[in-house]
């Protein structure tokens, strides 16, 4: 179990390092856009930051998956990175489907890929929200 927790946790720190910088990146992305969208700019215009923002930070959660699953060859759990890829996607997303799994030695890496995955896919929401919040701002000043 230690072992488990010890491999692990660089990696859970290494994903919420990558998710951080390209919230903060998605984040600033949008403030800089929305100031310079004009007060008569279509709904298209005015989502057009958000959208980019969404797949910034769903390529962000793409690439975690990948890194987990990068992990999961290491060790020796996957032969194929498919295979890999999968399993940790249905970790990650807490699917937890239970139709591929790993050994006995590495079985708590999916309880850990999952609460990484839920925190980092918490973090992707909450920025989404923030910048909806924003949006709706935008969109219909308060009198």
């Amino acid at each position: 179990m230690l072992v488990n927790l010890l491999v692990g946790l660089p990696f859970m720190l290494l994903c919420l390092f990558l998710q951080a910088a390209v919230t903060f990146w998605s984040i600033r992305y949008f403030a800089g856009q929305s100031v310079r969208l004009p007060a008569h700019a279509g709904m298209l215009a005015q989502m057009r930051p958000l959208m980019v923002v969404m797949v910034a930070t769903t390529l962000a959660n793409f690439a975690q998956i990948a890194i987990w699953g990068a992990l999961f060859v290491g060790l020796g759990e996957f032969k194929t990175l498919f295979d890999a890829l999968y399993h940790s996607a249905v970790n990650f997303t807490s699917l937890g489907y239970g139709d591929v799994v790993m050994s006995m030695r590495w079985k708590l890496m999916g309880p850990l890929e999952a609460v990484n995955g839920i925190l980092m896919l918490g973090m992707t929401s909450a920025a989404l929200v923030a910048i909806m919040q924003h949006l709706i701002k935008l969109r219909f000043p308060a009198p």
